[in-house]
């Protein structure tokens, strides 16, 4: 075995002196928290040190200094190879996962808009995007545990794979997949608070239902059925897309909404409801219990959508767009295929049904990795247990 070094890297690493230290507590019979007591160090800190570098080759866990500093420089020694560099399979499963082309119902490619070679630099502003799988380094992390369960070779860390994108010498990831992440920026930043508020509205809703007089049970997303709705709005305010999120299994519908004609928004209220009442109808009873929206005028009609669709309609306090944090989040995630400042009059029912599809299987880490597809598909196998889709967090 190679001489070890007593001196530590630093005073964040377990010296030489520490594990001896360890070695004779332990070999005493003290326990973890004794021993971080007297080493001023962390439980954690000591748990971790024996679990990483105990020695098992008698069959149980034994500790020895010695062999214990060897382990911890051996580790420490860099550079290493980056894991998605080292294995083809793994780069190919990550890469599909975030470039990986769309497909139709019936499995055919669809190309998406026509756009620019990539420059190395940000997202376009105001200007369409390629349409691709788009998972975040974090839904393909937690996926692979899913899709490989027996396979402990098919694992990364999402930091890792957001390394081989940005961090020049770990490039195992092709740089220009950073126009695939949803936030299509070519560096990373730190994150944050966003700024500013929207104008207060000065037309108010006749009878609607504030969002205080909801329910309880919809608060928890144990019970299916609870939706969230909005608007997103394209280039002048000349279009927009309906987006319907359902509370409990994040399944997304999107509703098509004719471009404005001579001048008149025929994304109003009476496009709106009819929209919503022929996508609603897709939708067996017990998947329709409320809906909460804003407070924009274009649910003026929300007596008429409540009425044929068995609704219940509430809306949200003015500048609170927390109190629907799921269809705030899909509208983010939405954008990534219909930038702000472009004509959405351009995309079809088909396109945005391919769409939706695409977000609806996509991992989700509040459903425990698993697909608002998946989800509501087994919520629809087995309607006798509503509550069988409560998230994990």
């Amino acid at each position: 075995m190679p001489s070890v070094d007593p001196s530590p890297l630093s005073g964040r690493y377990l010296s030489f002196v520490e594990r001896e230290e360890i070695a004779i507590l332990r070999a005493q019979g003290v326990g973890v928290r004794e021993t971080a007591r007297r080493l001023g160090r962390s439980p954690s800190t000591i748990s971790r040190e024996l679990r990483r570098n105990g020695a098992t080759r008698s069959g149980r866990l034994e500790y020895r200094a010695s062999v214990a500093q060897w382990k911890s420089e051996l580790v420490a020694r860099r550079p290493k190879t980056a894991k998605l560099l080292a294995d083809e399979r793994l780069r190919e499963y990550v890469q599909q996962r975030l470039a990986g082309q769309l497909h139709r119902a019936d499995a055919t490619p669809v190309a998406g808009p026509a756009t620019g070679p990539w420059k190395g630099r940000n997202k376009p502003r105001r200007q369409d995007r390629r349409w691709v799988s788009s998972w975040s380094p974090q839904q393909i992390s937690e996926r692979l545990k899913i899709d490989f369960p027996d396979d402990p070779s098919m694992r990364i860390s999402h930091e890792a794979i957001y390394q081989s994108l940005f961090v020049q010498g770990r490039g195992a990831l092709r740089r220009d997949l950073t126009a695939c992440l949803r936030t299509g920026r070519a560096l990373r930043r730190p994150r944050r608070q966003a700024a500013g508020t929207r104008a207060a509205r000065s037309r108010r809703i006749p009878d609607m239902v504030n969002i205080s007089e909801r329910p309880a049970e919809v608060e928890d997303r144990a019970v299916p059925g609870h939706w969230e709705g909005d608007l997103i709005i394209g280039k002048d305010s000349a279009s927009a897309i309906g987006t319907l999120v359902e509370r409990a299994t994040r399944f997304v519908l999107l509703l098509h909404l004719p471009a404005r004609t001579d001048g008149i928004p025929d994304h109003g209220a009476v496009a709106v409801a009819e929209a919503m009442v022929t996508k609603m109808a897709e939708l067996p009873e017990h998947l329709l219990r409320t809906l909460t929206w804003d407070q924009g005028t274009e649910m003026t009609n929300h007596a008429q959508i409540a009425a044929a669709t068995g609704l219940d309609i509430y809306f949200c306090d003015p500048h609170s767009p927390w109190q629907r944090g799921s269809n705030e989040n899909t509208n983010g995630l939405l954008r990534q295929y219909f930038p702000k400042g472009t004509d959405l009059s351009f995309w079809g029912p088909g396109y945005l049904d391919m769409v939706a599809a695409e977000i609806n299987n996509r991992p989700r880490k509040t459903l425990g990795w698993r697909t608002p597809a998946e989800t509501l598909d087994k919520l629809l196998s087995n309607p006798s247990d509503p509550t069988g889709v409560a998230p994990t967090d």
